[in-house]
């Protein structure tokens, strides 16, 4: 008992003094980051393109790489392997019972695509591929799903002009009430009623 009243004085101490910590108080904690660690952590790529690097590469060139860097899990067609996911085909499927998701029927920009590739991939190797070796693999796979043909260079300029079959099938504002809905504290309804379920009842 004793040791839990003085925890509650301390709390209250600590809460107390809170509001005379300024804004620019320091703790010595942590450097300056640098530009290189700045450029390092800054690699995100935008759906308008906005973030692709220099660099350029096609299916032709792709084709190689795909196939010793990424047929081990996804596929030598990009049909997937075990857990992994495949990369082609799902056409059509998305308002089915069991939706394929692939980056041809699925995936809504070819930019984020390369935003993918480069910064998770290889698996067990993310971030070792060269802007060149990245858009080469992206050709690749998007050659795979048919949406641009096998001597297309793709860059910086080409690839956002990639209209990717199903880039409106996303809706914005998301419109379901539990995205929107604030946490309930008090005076909650209990009637919820179960208008779903996750599978198929027998």
């Amino acid at each position: 008992m004793y040791s839990w009243h003085r925890l509650v004085i301390f709390i209250t101490f600590f809460i107390s003094a809170a509001p005379a910590m300024t804004a620019d108080q320091r703790y010595g904690y942590g450097t300056v980051p640098t530009e290189i660690e700045i450029r390092a952590w800054d690699i995100d790529v935008r759906a308008d393109g906005a973030g692709l690097p220099d660099g350029k590469g096609s299916s032709v060139q792709g084709e190689a790489l795909y196939l010793q860097l990424c047929s081990a899990c996804h596929g030598e067609f990009g049909e997937g392997i075990g857990r992994f996911p495949a990369l082609i085909g799902g056409e059509d499927s998305l308002d089915k019972e069991r939706p394929k998701k692939t980056v041809g029927s699925y995936w809504p920009y070819a930019t984020t695509l390369w935003d993918y590739i480069n910064r998770s991939m290889p698996f067990g190797n993310a971030q070792s591929l060269e802007p060149d070796q990245v858009y080469a693999i992206v050709a690749y796979i998007l050659n795979m799903n048919d949406l641009i043909s096998a001597d297309t260079v793709l860059d910086r300029k080409s690839l956002p002009a990639i209209r990717m079959p199903n880039r409106d099938g996303f809706l914005s504002p998301d419109p379901r009430p539990d995205v929107h809905s604030k946490a309930c504290m008090k005076n909650c309804r209990d009637n919820i009623e179960i208008t779903s379920h996750t599978r198929n009842k027998p």
